[in-house]
């Protein structure tokens, strides 16, 4: 937008300073539409900017309004997934990286969440695999949501 906005200001500026000067109507008439064009590149993209803040407050909205009515079961599932790492004998570090993974986070923002080498949380990933008997990050994301989501025959109803 700021493209468009300065070369909105310097064709006004050059139309304004050709006109004094009396430049021929063609050459007026054509730095007229650049300048048009570049005015109309400005409105398309105030619009576009304008409906995806606005789209933007409604995801937002929409979401704060989810988690509200979903507080409750979110809390409990929070208390699950904490008595399962329990279960499995999996340490603070090793939970913490397995709760990490499951809101989608990579080996490398795990480890700049944590404070620690991408090294220590791939290990630390695997150590829950393997303490776990799970397979890798989408076995333990299934492991956990399977059973929140409506059976297979329900979904296409």
């Amino acid at each position: 937008m700021g493209l468009f906005l300065a070369i909105a200001l310097l064709m006004a500026w050059d139309l304004v300073s050709d006109f004094k000067e009396g430049t021929g109507l063609a050459h007026l008439a054509i730095e007229l539409l650049v300048l048009l064009a570049a005015a109309g590149g400005i409105a398309y993209l105030w619009r576009q900017l304008r409906q995806t803040r606005q789209g933007l407050g409604e995801a937002l909205a929409e979401a704060r309004q989810w988690r509200g009515e979903n507080r409750e079961l979110m809390q409990g599932l929070g208390v699950a997934i904490k008595e399962q790492f329990d279960r499995w004998k999996l340490s603070n570090a090793e939970a913490e990286v397995g709760l990490l993974l499951l809101k989608g986070l990579s080996l490398k923002e795990i480890a700049a969440v944590r404070g620690t080498g991408e090294r220590t949380a791939k290990e630390q990933a695997r150590a829950l695999y393997r303490k776990s008997g799970l397979s890798g990050r989408s076995t333990l994301s299934s492991f956990f949501l399977e059973d929140l989501l409506p059976p297979k025959d329900e979904l296409s109803n």
